[in-house]
């Protein structure tokens, strides 16, 4: 069995009309409860919950703080290229984008682990394109050795197959992002135009993979804008909790990226406003205890800092999106992010609102 089984249980579901049968004593009744269904998470995720996100964010505040305390693991992404084969109508790195394409040698690459080590950091996410010619295994391998002399390092690359997944684990990577961008397979197909991304299974499975070859964290996610975002929460966190229930010795993490501006002219589907994305967080947090929730530079610092308490457990700080962005020219920036305070800055506001800001939680023996 796959998750797409269980994807198939509920593509067809009537949401509206299981949305409109649920009262505020629905919500209060599945609030309460130690531990919640699906179905349960899909009402955490309806219109009426609205009325309820603040029984919603006392309960999830009290959750997050039983499994993770208050220490916030802070990371930064690195990235390493831009070349990319896939046509993707929201991405920035679209083949069809006229913008610099370009990679760092080895050199460059240690010269940014360098600087970002200099702020303290010690987790660095490295991205790429997809393109397995610009920015092939052996070349991600060499980079994770090099940056492993100053931090961990988990990858946000194409998906891989599970050898793959292996051979770069034992090269030193602890850690998976890869979101499926949307879950509503008609919709993946309009937006994946050409390219290898076009294959929703080989992206939909490949989480499931790096679970097979013992990638140690696993983080997951939709592109919150391409869809109606109660579906896509909802299939997140079922996909969430099928890694979390069939591979226990992994860490699974979910990531709640909105859509940003970026090259090209996309408009999203769905505008998703701050109060249904605190939803979505609180049901997650609700439905997932024990799951890390990532919140990133996407978000403004204000919003950022008000949902602390409700579910985060991992924040990027220091970010840019550009290839070699700390050293090198910044004219390769994948999207626009909203905060872009230090590194020092991030620390010392978590310090005054009582959170451990933590750069290297772990460290292989």
């Amino acid at each position: 069995m796959s998750f797409y089984e269980v994807y198939n249980q509920y593509k067809n579901m009537d949401f509206e009309g299981y949305f409109s049968k649920l009262t505020e004593n629905d919500i209060h009744r599945i609030i309460n409860k130690d531990k919640i269904s699906a179905l349960e998470f899909l009402a955490l995720l309806s219109p009426v919950a609205k009325g309820s996100l603040e029984l919603m964010a006392r309960k999830a505040n009290v959750l997050t703080k039983q499994n993770f305390g208050k220490a916030m693991i802070l990371y930064t992404p690195l990235y390493l290229g831009n070349y990319c084969v896939n046509q993707c109508a929201y991405c920035g790195f679209n083949v069809n984008n006229p913008i610099p394409r370009k990679k760092l040698a080895l050199d460059e690459v240690e010269l940014e682990a360098k600087a970002i080590a200099d702020t303290g950091l010690r987790h660095i996410l490295i991205l790429t394109g997809e393109s397995r010619k610009g920015t092939s295994v052996d070349y991600i391998e060499e980079c994770v050795k090099v940056i492993n002399k100053y931090a961990t390092v988990s990858i946000e690359i194409y998906p891989l197959e599970q050898e793959e997944y292996e051979r770069l684990i034992k090269a030193g990577v602890d850690g998976l992002t890869l979101y499926q961008e949307v879950y509503n397979e008609q919709i993946y197909d309009e937006i994946h135009i050409r390219g290898p991304k076009k294959d929703y299974l080989n992206r939909l499975n490949a989480p499931e993979r790096a679970c097979k070859a013992k990638m140690r964290n696993v983080n997951i996610g939709a592109l919150l804008g391409l869809d109606d975002w109660e579906k896509e929460a909802f299939f997140t966190g079922l996909h969430g909790q099928y890694l979390q229930d069939k591979y226990a010795d992994t860490e699974i993490s979910v990531s709640l990226p909105r859509m940003r501006p970026h090259a090209g002219a996309f408009t999203p589907k769905v505008n998703v406003d701050d109060k249904s994305f605190v939803q979505i967080m609180l049901a997650l947090r609700l439905f997932m205890p024990r799951a890390g929730i990532t919140i990133s530079t996407r978000e403004e610092p204000e919003f950022r800092e008000n949902v602390l308490p409700l579910g985060v457990t991992k924040m990027s700080a220091g970010t840019t999106t550009a290839v070699g962005g700390r050293t090198q020219k910044e004219d390769t920036v994948q999207f626009d992010t909203s905060d872009k305070r230090t590194v020092d800055e991030i620390k010392e506001m978590l310090l005054s609102k009582g959170y451990q800001p933590v750069f290297k939680d772990w460290q292989l023996l």
